[in-house]
């Protein structure tokens, strides 16, 4: 077996060695690619999460190599030296656009091929050295002790010996300068303004720290020495307060979109806003010192953090969660209220739903013949997809107008609900841990019910009313429309025979998305005050008189979110087909109504003469799409919720615990009202 040496270049004292005598064996133009190898000569190939990296033998062979610390010290000074850094603490990681998709495309981009910074500054020389993800991750490992020997080795100065231009301490002081001006101006807004109407009648908060800490930094440039304030000056401890509201006043325009809507523009300038007041709070502390020893500690925390910041500028994941978070929490809210009232709880309500779903279930029937009768209509895939669209989004609407209730469009409403259940058991901290999920598991058995209900009602009824309107239309025209497209109609309900599975889990994920979009309309419409626009609408008010037009508003309000959900969920499931078609994939969408309905279809078009091995598997496989569209629907609606209000994941374990104790103790109460 062979043994591979490593090459004395390959590791930190060959490369001193080699480029730091006498010699200088390298050109002027190739200095960073030195200070390159010699960095990763340290990089741990494969950090391990709870490993110290230890820089140990670097800091034994410096000590005992003084001719090879000399050059190495004049050469790490020479590269580091005079070169600015402020670019790095005001825009590094922080949101530079409203625009969210510009921002995201632009960090993508930047993920790719990297922007690079002057030469002159030290983003280009961090750029160079610092380039992997995890180089933040694996400095923060090296030993405090460690870090600070290597500082008193190398010579380096504390950023506290002068203010001049293009020191360090400058740089920082500049930073936050702009840093202060861009949060005041932003917080200044009317969009901003509007969120936070409470202080409407009080000076900004922003305003009075820039000018508060434009003062301690014209007493800290002023000083001969010791450029610094302790922890005791009272003006730094007044910026300290100003700092705290300005915070405050973020989190109130936060908290008031519950209130007043948020849209994608405000919350990207409200934490626009947040990110340059955690940078401040970051930097507030380097100003100040307490005792000598803090100089040396903070010079090297800031020399941390400029590395950290520039690793994390494309950082798109974060970008993405802090983004929509927000935004997530709004809609999921709103369908929170909304699923509210498809959880039943007494047996009038569990019938009341029965009812609901009996009515979806006769329009779906109908819907069902009207698309068998579309697809013999000779047209284009765009033609069929246009025709089956405005089938299921008039039919869907309708629905709900009418008050009725189509199964599985319920869960993507209800997750949130339960998900405000669970919130409330975890926020009693003296219940213990199998109490603090029971009232979710008992929610959730409410749920299943009413599902349960949902499903019954609907198939009970989208079944015979197919089957009774396919033989009217055979009576009166004497043509049997299922008669030749019988064997798909049965045979697409197969988990087996076909890709049903799959395509009721597409219908699944339409229908979270069609909850998505009811819980954004509603939230566009209360940030733009779209209600209360139509009440005072001068021509409508004049036209119609108020009581109408108020009318009018409370109708919109209540119903529009719904009617466009339903509409852009019929467009999904109209168009896949189509879709899927010009992709040359098998695209398609099952739903548990609609599939209820194709088996009384085929079999009328078979003039009942099927198989008991095609009519089992199509029976069977009515009830394996219904628990897809419920499964799937639920599934990525309780993901969303879990996700916008920053519930672990580790929460699930101990919920399916309590869902199937109380499926044990109670199983009836899944299916039926019990109490």
């Amino acid at each position: 077996m062979s043994i591979v040496k490593k090459r004395s270049t390959d590791t930190f004292e060959g490369i001193c060695k080699m480029y730091f005598n006498d010699f200088q064996l390298w050109k002027e133009e190739d200095a960073i690619d030195v200070l390159v190898s010699l960095v990763n000569t340290i990089r741990p190939h494969k950090p391990k999460e709870n490993d110290e990296v230890s820089i140990a033998n670097i800091l034994h062979f410096l000590i005992q190599n003084p001719t090879e610390k000399k050059y190495l010290i004049t050469y790490i000074h020479s590269l580091l030296d005079n070169k600015n850094f402020d670019r790095i603490l005001t825009d590094a990681g922080i949101l530079q656009d409203t625009d969210f998709f510009y921002e995201v495309r632009k960090r993508v981009f930047a993920k790719i091929l990297p922007y690079q910074a002057p030469k002159d500054t030290l983003q280009y020389v961090l750029n160079q050295i610092f380039y992997a993800d995890s180089d933040p991750i694996w400095i923060n490992k090296i030993p405090k002790k460690e870090l600070e020997e290597i500082y008193d080795l190398l010579e380096f100065n504390s950023i506290y010996n002068t203010t001049e231009e293009s020191s360090p301490l400058y740089e920082v002081l500049q930073a936050m300068n702009l840093l202060s001006q861009r949060s005041s101006g932003k917080a200044l807004e009317s969009e901003v303004l509007k969120m936070v109407p409470e202080y409407d009648k009080l000076e900004s908060p922003f305003a009075a720290f820039e000018k508060e800490l434009a003062a301690i930094q014209n007493t800290i440039k002023q000083k001969e020495k010791d450029f610094f304030v302790t922890s005791e000056d009272i003006n730094y401890r007044q910026l300290l307060v100003l700092y705290k509201q300005c915070n405050e006043f973020i989190e109130k325009a936060f908290q008031n979109s519950s209130k007043y809507g948020i849209s994608l523009r405000v919350n990207q300038n409200l934490l626009r806003i947040k990110q340059q007041l955690y940078r401040l709070g970051v930097l507030l502390p380097i100003l100040v010192i307490d005792k000598p020893a803090d100089k040396k500690e903070k010079t090297i925390e800031l020399a941390i953090k400029l590395i950290k910041y520039n690793c994390q500028k494309t950082n798109v994941r974060k970008l993405v969660s802090e983004s929509t978070q927000l935004l997530s929490y709004e809609i999921t809210q709103h369908t929170a209220k909304t699923g509210e009232h498809y959880i039943t709880e007494s047996k009038k309500e569990y019938f009341k739903m029965l009812y609901a779903a009996l009515g979806g279930g006769l329009i779906v029937g109908f819907l069902c013949i009207i698309k068998l009768t579309l697809s013999t209509v000779q047209t284009s895939g765009f033609g069929h997809a246009f025709l089956y669209s405005l089938n299921y989004s008039f039919g869907f609407v309708f629905i709900y107008l009418l008050g009725f209730t189509l199964a599985t469009k319920q869960p993507a409403m209800t997750a949130a609900a339960l998900i405000t259940a669970l919130e409330d058991g975890l926020k009693k901290q003296a219940l213990s841990a199998n109490e603090k999920h029971k009232s979710f598991a008992k929610l959730f058995a409410r749920l299943f019910r009413s599902q349960f209900i949902a499903f019954v009602g609907n198939v009970a009824m989208a079944f015979p009313v197919s089957l009774i309107g396919i033989w009217l239309i055979d009576i009166v025209l004497d043509y049997n429309i299922a008669e030749v497209k019988w064997t798909k109609l049965i045979g697409d309900l197969s988990p087996i025979h076909s890709l049903a599975i799959v395509h009721a889990a597409i219908a699944g994920f339409f229908l979270f998305l069609s909850g998505i979009i009811s819980g954004s309309v509603s939230n566009r419409d209360k940030h733009f005050e779209v209600k209360y626009r139509i009440e005072e609408h001068p021509w409508l008010k004049m036209t119609f008189g108020k009581t109408r037009t108020k009318n009018l508003a409370t109708w919109y309000d209540k119903k529009w979110s719904g009617i466009i959900s339903n509409l852009w969920f019929g467009i999904f499931l109209g168009s896949t087909a189509s879709i899927g078609l010009f992709l040359g994939l098998n695209l398609d969408i099952r739903h548990i109504t609609f599939a209820s309905g194709n088996l009384a279809l085929g079999l009328y078009g078979a003039n009942y003469v099927v198989s008991n091995t095609m009519l089992f598997w199509g029976i069977f496989g009515i009830g394996v799409i219904g628990l897809i569209n419920f499964l799937v629907s639920f599934g990525l609606s309780l993901g969303l919720a879990f996700r916008s209000r920053n519930i672990p994941v580790a929460e699930l374990m101990p919920i399916f615990s309590s869902i199937k104790k109380q499926f044990l103790s109670k199983p009836m109460s899944f299916f039926f009202p019990t109490e």
